[in-house]
């Protein structure tokens, strides 16, 4: 009988210790995006022309996910109502958003992918989606 097959650790691969193993190269091809969670952290992952990016996957316009979206010539599209992020900055690029989503440093090595998260990203991360999640349902109620 094997042992379990454990995560890749990033000292292995010579990444800070905020890094944090999320998938396999092949597991974002280009074009897709993907929804992670390192360290409780809800992120979206995609691939444009080769390479690999992470943001939050909220929306900062309606909350909505981004990893539900897909990738477009400029960057990450969202599916509800349009707006387009710039997957190397965060910027709102096409509208209705106007306020950037967060980026993340992404690191791929030997075929597996590692998103810098620390715990702040995690802790300001959660809140910024709260405040999100409640600005939606106080629209949708007016």
């Amino acid at each position: 009988m094997s042992a379990p097959e454990t995560d890749p650790q990033p000292s292995e691969f010579g990444l800070e210790p905020e890094y944090v193993y999320v998938a396999r190269s092949g597991q974002l091809p280009d074009g897709y995006v993907r929804r992670f969670y390192p360290r409780g952290l809800e992120l979206c992952l995609a691939r444009n022309h080769g390479t690999a990016y992470a943001v939050s996957n909220t929306c900062t316009h309606m909350a909505c996910l981004l990893s539900a979206g897909k990738v477009v010539e400029d960057g990450i599209g969202c599916s509800c109502h349009g707006s387009i992020f710039d997957l190397d900055t965060g910027e709102a690029i096409y509208p209705p958003a106007t306020k950037p989503i967060a980026t993340y440093p992404v690191a791929e090595v030997e075929g597996k992918l590692f998103v810098r998260v620390t715990e702040q990203d995690a802790l300001e991360g959660a809140a910024r989606k709260r405040e999100l999640e409640e600005a939606r349902r106080r629209a949708a109620s007016s």
